[in-house]
């Protein structure tokens, strides 16, 4: 049996994670740093998806490895936030080696929140950068970063990071960003459609059902259609190829749709990115396969901490607000 992690514990050597967030704007972003290289892939299932250089990470494609992943707020606009995190790394040297000096690879992806607070502010290139100088090996999660301004089915969504040290020896990880259309938790009971597969101790994190009501009517469709997108960054230590990376993100998509229904949808633009810090050289399909496994895993609890941990603002209330004998309204 694999062994759950969370916290600081949950995030691989070799990687830094960052925030910036902008609570006047109720936006920000969240970079992942592997600035010695990690070979990457992505895999796309929603269908309004905003992002950058993730073409290259097709198997086909030739460059192999990135320096950073990053997740961000301001549907397209926030795009800009990843020239912040390149500019960082070129400034340290790291990058793909090209005649010129390296160029740093930088996939990113964007959700929907705009308008969501009291400045229009989507984030830009310094936000980025800032998100680099921030990052680390202690994690925030809950209403920071890319989840600053997230709303989950009608709750505010957030970043969680949940992962497993599987008996293998290898680990695998995965933070989410969680500003879906689809909800986390079934309106009739209150429960999260994740809580099954939360570790002992994060059971703590939820709160007393005993006043929450549901109805039949609450399986009508949230408010903020068209305004979603939850992105995940999955990753490992072994050593996967490229194609065996993709792999890994298309088997952690069961995850996302395990802790959200309905999950990629017309209206999402949901996607994982998947990173593997070994030598690339390759592992056999039974281990591939656990991986992938309990990468699901792994994204479904941090879909779920992501919204346990994050913090209602004016006009969304959090999930422990909510089923805790809040409004039955959205």
């Amino acid at each position: 049996m694999a062994e759950a992690l969370w916290g600081k514990e949950a995030l691989l050597p070799g990687l830094r994670v960052g925030h910036f967030t902008d609570r006047e704007a109720l936006t920000g972003c969240t970079v992942v740093l592997a600035e010695e290289g990690a070979v990457a892939a992505v895999d796309v299932r929603g269908a309004a998806p905003g992002t950058r250089e993730t073409d290259l990470l097709a198997p086909e494609n030739t460059v192999e490895r990135v320096q950073a992943v990053l997740l961000t707020g301001g549907s397209a606009l926030g795009l800009a936030a990843a020239d912040g995190v390149v500019r960082y790394l070129r400034e340290r040297g790291k990058g793909f080696p090209t005649p010129a000096g390296v160029v740093p690879i930088v996939p990113a992806a964007v959700l929907y929140d705009l308008g969501r607070g009291e400045a229009f502010r989507p984030p830009g290139p310094e936000a980025g950068y800032g998100a680099c100088l921030a990052a680390g090996s202690e994690v925030a999660e809950g209403s920071v970063g890319a989840g600053t301004g997230a709303v989950a089915g009608g709750v505010k969504g957030g970043v969680g990071l949940a992962g497993y040290l599987l008996e293998e020896g290898f680990r695998v990880m995965a933070l989410a960003a969680v500003n879906s259309l689809g909800r986390p938790f079934d309106p009739l009971t209150g429960r999260l459609y994740a809580e099954g597969l939360l570790a002992p101790e994060e059971r703590a994190l939820l709160p007393d059902l005993s006043r929450y009501r549901g109805s039949p009517e609450d399986y009508r469709f949230p408010f903020l259609l068209g305004q979603n997108t939850t992105l995940a960054v999955v990753a490992t230590d072994a050593p996967l190829t490229k194609a065996q990376a993709k792999r890994l993100a298309i088997m952690a998509q069961d995850g996302l749709a395990r802790a959200l229904r309905p999950a990629h949808t017309p209206l999402d633009g949901d996607l994982v990115f998947a990173l593997a810090l070994g030598d690339g050289q390759g592992v056999d399909p039974m281990t591939l396969l656990r991986l992938g496994a309990y990468a699901a895993d792994a994204l479904a609890r941090a879909i779920a901490r992501g919204v346990l941990l994050a913090e209602g603002v004016p006009g969304v209330l959090a999930y422990r607000e909510r089923v805790a004998g809040g409004p039955s309204e959205f």
